[in-house]
């Protein structure tokens, strides 16, 4: 069992007391709205029939309910929470939904105005309202901006909640060719023998793109030789008993076959597991063996991946693995689509979702286990809006439904592996690589004093040569967009800065620019140097484009491939790029980290890193421990089939002792050093964070708000003798980032419930500060970043 401030019992450390957010000081005056019921629970007052007053989740970043009279047509089941409401706010109409039936106001009920419409039947499903309210909680955001942002887009739009239909046309068993009667009707012959020749039927654009016709069909349907089908557009139903693989399982070793029986062993109850295993030991294959175990059980399954472009390799190998309907959750599907898919999974018609960080808000009819694969990665936390991380809220999730959770990684986050050691979640590790090969270590190559062209000095080159002469694949990894990191005079030293940020500008070749890669910026480049005119401008440093262009002069023979945000912008461009390379042939891959998360490429014999120094030297405390992670990522990409691998990693600190202890020991003993140091530090995961974010054009501004809401938090911390730290404001690590000055006030507490009441009470004293209305503020509980 993990620890109680990880349970949403406890609403992960929120006492009942701190659900509430405390008045400001000085107090607010009566407001035309309520206060979310505390905890995430419906209030008594919900099950009555015929309430006087709907409090309403308005699309809003205030943090309350806003309350309406019943109005309009009144539901078939009543008035309840969960119901979807179009109501009058201000001069427009928006879509919310109910969260409180009541019977009074704080505003007398003549003065409240009526819902123009009811928009369902039924509410939303419960296990979707109860995360949105759970996560509106405990990530300090506005309830309604919550349900608004884990909704499809259509939804919010009033759409319905129904599944789209199509037609299939069926032969009917009474219609043999004895009984046709169609020799007069010939084409309608042809029809019904091209209809029998497929039993499950046919949908309506097969049998028009055969030149038949709607006529035609409508005869046969009159005739009862034909029958017509409506079906769903998304996870169709087969009908069929049968086997629920469609390919056998493949064998496991040894130590998958004890991680898969210990997650056997509690199907039915909450039983979150840390999956630990090395790149390449086949985790993917103890996810597929678990889902059948819970498909087979009549049950759904959830999994999380990362990046939009591991969602199409792992939804092929799901498909290709069951006979029932997979559906797929991301950010590159259309609003009919997505829609489409969070039906099926709310039905039950789509026993497995899979999908990026938003499909955690995707309702299960009959939830039976939540997989989230590379549990590590960066982009499970929301960096704007309603910030939340998809990880954690598998967690409370998994316990809410009391149901099997796995976090897979071979590089865990600190907060992960120390709840594993710690014993809250189970430890289970897979050593040993599929293919029996182990894994590549980390060779440091020395770049101080040696030439570099491409980024890449001569040794490395041979080793590349080398490999592509055996018939291998090479990855070159370089975490750097564009050609170089900027342009520079080499004259007077001036270099392109970005206008809007404190960041400089990449030169870009294709097309020929300057951008920034912050606000997006973008600058033709100049002729010569706008300080001192000299013509000497010089690309300084290495992008991927750089790289590419020079390995494609050494190797003209060898095809590169370049995998980066800008060569993949095309729909399925990535897909297709990675299909070309596992075909085989010798080729070199340069690309970004896109290439470092769960990529299967089995001819990559040879991974160099071109620059490892970017984390080692930071200002955010958990720099190094993503720069360990990313690099073990992308030398797993290495030796995964019949060959061994080899990893070359550039650096200009060859002697750093963490780069070091990483090469030679690998991750997992870094890991151990990176938690002493945490513990001795009082830093995550010993320790919790929130992180008030302020930004606005005018830098006084958000300096002036910032010292006053640190200023008055500190006196409520001392009042209520609460054991929270303030720290700040300062600026950001970038301060000026799109024409915005940015800065931040932290909060630290040993205690979740400490720290939430503290953000609560901040965030109420925020909303009701004038000044605060001129900054754009935001309220970062657990950050994963400074930046």
């Amino acid at each position: 069992m993990p620890p109680p401030d990880l349970l949403p019992g406890t609403a992960y450390g929120l006492s009942e007391r701190s659900n509430r957010s405390p008045a400001p000081p000085g107090g607010c005056g009566a407001t035309h709205s309520s206060r979310a019921a505390p905890g995430g629970q419906l209030s008594e007052s919900s099950t009555r029939p015929a309430p006087r007053v709907l409090s309403v989740a308005i699309p809003s970043p205030l943090r309350r309910l806003f309350d309406y009279r019943p109005g309009g047509e009144t539901p078939a089941g009543g008035w309840q929470p969960g119901l979807r409401v179009r109501v009058t706010f201000g001069r427009r109409q928006v879509v919310g939904v109910i969260l409180e039936c009541r019977d009074a106001s704080a505003l007398p009920l003549e003065t409240l105005k009526p819902v123009d419409a009811c928009l369902d039947d039924a509410p939303l499903p419960d296990d979707w309202l109860w995360l949105c309210r759970f996560t509106a909680r405990y990530y300090q955001h506005a309830a309604g901006d919550t349900l608004h942002q884990a909704m499809p887009a259509l939804l919010r739009q009033g759409r319905s909640l129904e599944a789209r239909t199509r037609e299939r046309w069926r032969a009917t068993p009474s219609a043999t060719r004895e009984s046709l009667g169609l020799a007069r009707a010939p084409r309608q012959a042809e029809l019904l023998a091209m209809l029998r020749q497929h039993p499950h039927g046919l949908v309506t654009q097969a049998v028009l793109a055969q030149s038949f016709s709607r006529d035609q069909l409508k005869a046969l349907v009159d005739k009862g030789l034909v029958e017509r089908l409506e079906e769903p557009r998304t996870a169709t139903p087969t009908g069929q008993a049968g086997p629920l693989l469609a390919e056998p399982v493949l064998p496991l070793q040894r130590e998958q076959a004890a991680a898969l029986a210990a997650l056997h062993e509690r199907l039915d109850g909450f039983h979150p597991c840390l999956l630990h295993g090395v790149t390449g030991s086949g985790k993917t294959e103890v996810y597929l063996q678990l889902i059948e175990a819970v498909v087979g059980r009549g049950h759904q399954a959830l999994v999380l991946v990362p990046e939009i472009g591991l969602t199409p390799q792992t939804l092929a190998r799901f498909r290709s693995r069951f006979r029932v309907p997979v559906v797929a959750l991301h950010s590159g599907l259309t609003d009919h689509e997505r829609l489409d898919a969070w039906e099926a999974a709310a039905s039950g018609r789509a026993p497995i979702v899979i999908g990026t960080r938003s499909a955690i808000f995707t309702p299960l009819a009959r939830p039976g286990a939540i997989i989230v694969d590379e549990e590590h990665d960066g982009s499970f936390k929301q960096q704007e809006g309603l910030r939340y991380h998809a990880r954690d809220l598998a967690v409370a999730r998994a316990h809410r439904h009391g149901i099997p959770l796995v976090l897979g990684s071979a590089t865990p986050s600190l907060e992960t592996l120390q709840r594993a050691l710690a014993g809250d979640y189970r430890h289970l590790r897979l050593t040993q690589r599929a293919s029996r090969h182990p894994p590549a270590r980390l060779e440091l190559v020395d770049l101080r004093g040696r030439p570099r062209r491409g980024g890449l000095i001569p040794p490395v080159m041979e080793a590349i040569e080398a490999t592509l002469a055996a018939g291998h694949q090479v990855l070159v990894f370089i975490n750097r967009r564009g050609f170089a990191p900027t342009l520079a005079c080499h004259a007077c030293g001036w270099m392109a800065e970005c206008d809007h940020c404190d960041a400089r500008m990449t030169l870009h070749r294709q097309p020929p620019l300057l951008a920034c890669h912050h606000c997006d910026r973008r600058r033709a480049l100049p002729d010569a140097c706008p300080d001192c005119g000299s013509a000497d401008l010089r690309p300084l440093g290495s992008g991927t484009e750089r790289t590419e262009e020079t390995l494609a002069e050494r190797f003209p023979e060898t095809p590169v491939h370049r995998i980066d945000r800008d060569s993949t912008r095309r729909r399925d461009a990535l897909e297709q790029t990675l299909t070309e390379v596992r075909r085989g042939a010798p080729c070199l891959l340069v690309g970004t980290q896109m290439l470092a998360k769960g990529h299967h490429l089995p001819h990559v014999t040879l991974v160099v890193v071109v620059n490892a120094d970017a984390g080692l030297y930071s200002s955010d405390f958990r720099a190094l421990e993503h720069s360990a992670q990313l690099l073990e990522q992308v030398a797993g990409r290495a030796g995964r089939a019949a060959h061994p691998g080899r990893v070359l990693v550039q650096t200009l600190h060859a002697d750093d002792p963490n780069l070091r202890l990483l090469a030679a020991r690998g991750y997992d003993a870094l890991a151990e050093r990176l938690l002493e140091e945490r513990r001795a530090a009082a830093l995550p995961p010993f320790r919790h964070l929130a992180l008030l974010r302020l930004e606005s054009p005018r830098e006084q501004a958000a300096s002036e708000l910032g010292g006053r809401a640190a200023g008055a938090l500190r006196e409520y911390l001392a009042e209520r003798g609460l054991a929270v730290d303030c720290l700040g404001p300062v600026p950001a690590p970038m301060e000026r980032r799109q024409n915005r000055y940015h800065l931040q006030v932290m909060l630290g507490a040993d205690k979740r419930s400490r720290l939430h009441e503290a953000g609560a009470w901040l965030a109420a004293w925020l909303e009701a500060e004038p000044a605060a209305r001129r900054v754009r503020w935001s309220l970062d509980i657990d950050p994963q970043t400074l930046s």
